[in-house]
């Protein structure tokens, strides 16, 4: 099964093997971002003259770092270190620093981080997976783009997968749950099927927590290849919780045969062109 892309890459997903993968592509995002204007921002585990010693040689990076356009931060110093993170107050942190860049004259803010302390057991891995969306859903509005990386020697790869899933862009993932579209509540693009069918709940309850209220959850589904009957009443079910009923948008047709045959309570599909 391939990955699917996505045209949006303001939001990536990079695990590494060892140190010097992570600060090499770390180095050519934030380079790309110092070379379209934007203020930088380089985070890590470690003091901070270790981690600028790290980017040394990243082309422009020295001399941003003494005017300001790039900022090392040690991990700790930005993210709690001895509790779970909130997801909405982590979000705010980033939305005052895009606005701090903003008002310095900066086109926007492009943070590397690898997050891996971060995601270290089932409550942290469980908020980050909410924090993730709802940065996306603020990178989807505001001129501010992250690269989250992860040791993938350091995590189980089926938390790796749970963490890809929720990324436009990056790290192989069967399919994309992200806030990149203009037309629903969430865009859902690639393939579900049955190697994925403990993914896309996963994905959906943590992501998108119910919320009680009437009326539809859409889902743009353009993006989307393949979904076989069980994403289908996953996507359903989880929109009647809410009380809500899931209108699934799609260009491929086979979804809404699906759900013909099937009659799936609490589900409509539109085949858009």
């Amino acid at each position: 099964m391939t990955s699917p892309t996505h045209a949006g890459r303001g939001h990536q997903c990079w695990s590494f093997a060892d140190r010097a993968e992570f600060v090499a592509r770390a180095g050519r995002f934030l380079a790309g971002g110092l070379e379209s204007g934007q203020r930088v921002c380089y985070i890590g585990s470690g003091g901070v003259p270790a981690l600028t010693a790290q980017l040394r040689g990243v082309g422009g990076f020295d001399d941003a770092v003494d005017s300001g356009a790039a900022q090392v931060v040690a991990l700790d110093g930005l993210y709690p270190s001895d509790r779970v993170l909130d997801p909405v107050a982590q979000v705010q942190v980033y939305a005052a620093a895009t606005r701090a860049a903003l008002a310095a004259g900066y086109r926007g803010l492009r943070v590397a981080a690898d997050a891996t302390d971060l995601v270290r057991g089932p409550a942290r891995l469980a908020a980050f997976a909410r924090y993730e969306h709802l940065a996306d859903r603020y990178m989807a509005g505001h001129p501010f783009e992250g690269m989250c990386a992860f040791d993938r020697a350091a995590l189980h790869p089926d938390d790796l997968a749970r963490l890809a899933c929720l990324h436009p862009d990056g790290h192989p993932t069967p399919f994309r749950l992200h806030a990149r579209t203009r037309a629903g509540d969430f865009a859902l693009d690639g393939e579900v099927d049955g190697l994925t069918r403990d993914l896309l709940p996963w994905a959906l309850e943590h992501a998108l927590p119910g919320v009680e209220r009437d009326g539809e959850l859409v889902v743009d589904a353009t993006g989307l290849r393949f979904i076989d009957h069980r994403g289908l009443l996953t996507i359903a079910e989880h929109a009647t919780r809410g009380g809500r009923t899931a209108v699934l948008r799609t260009r491929w047709s086979g979804a809404a045969r699906i759900a013909a045959i099937l009659t799936i309570p609490g589900m409509r599909v539109e085949v858009v062109a």
